[in-house]
């Protein structure tokens, strides 16, 4: 049986500290004439009950989208890892899926393809991979976790943990692989920030 879309939060990765990009906030940089997070936001809202953003600055700003904000609860930075511990300590549903804030775009069949596998496999998460053999690039920020994980979660991080793939290695997940390596660009520097604008070619959710 398939996870109904009704039993997941999406969650959207805007905590970061955007060292790279000369520590601006990432989800709020223009993209094609709207901030990051907006692209973000509307392609993954259709495929999930409902979205929260993690963000741990400019809160207002964030707020004025009209999502539940949901900062890190853990003290000092932990990367992505807070993030996604602070919506599986908050989500209402079984089921969360995270992506990050600076990959505008992201692919609209996202959520169906990870929830059929992590289903398929019995697993506990599932996480997008992108290419073949030495080429394959792993995209642990992009997954869907069972809420139960939470548990696990705390463990690592209260083991100094910080690296995503090291724990997505100690639990049961599996990866589930995607041919658009465009889908998953994410966006570091001002730099790639232009030039993904200027070579992107996308419809807008409206249109699709």
């Amino acid at each position: 049986m398939a996870i109904a879309r009704e039993h997941i939060t999406g969650l959207i990765l805007a905590g970061g500290q955007g060292s790279r990009m000369g520590h601006r906030d990432k989800g709020l940089q223009p993209f094609l004439g709207q901030p990051l997070v907006v692209h973000c936001m509307r392609r993954l809202a259709p495929q999930v009950d409902t979205l929260a953003i993690n963000a741990n600055h400019h809160a207002a700003d964030y707020a004025a989208f009209g999502w539940p904000l949901w900062p890190d609860l853990l003290t000092g930075f932990a990367g992505p890892l807070a993030g996604l511990h602070s919506g599986l300590s908050q989500c209402r549903t079984a089921y969360l899926v995270a992506v990050p804030c600076d990959s505008p775009l992201l692919p609209a069949d996202l959520v169906s393809r990870l929830a059929a596998a992590l289903e398929q496999q019995q697993a506990d998460a599932a996480y997008a991979v992108t290419g073949q053999g030495a080429l394959q690039q792993r995209h642990p920020v992009f997954c869907l976790l069972k809420k139960t994980l939470l548990p696990a979660l705390n463990a690592y991080l209260h083991q100094d943990g910080r690296k995503m793939e090291r724990w997505f290695a100690s639990i049961n997940s599996v990866p589930v692989a995607f041919e658009d390596q465009l889908a998953f660009s994410n966006i570091n520097t001002l730099q790639e920030l232009q030039q993904l604008e200027a070579n992107a070619d996308i419809a807008s959710p409206e249109s699709e």
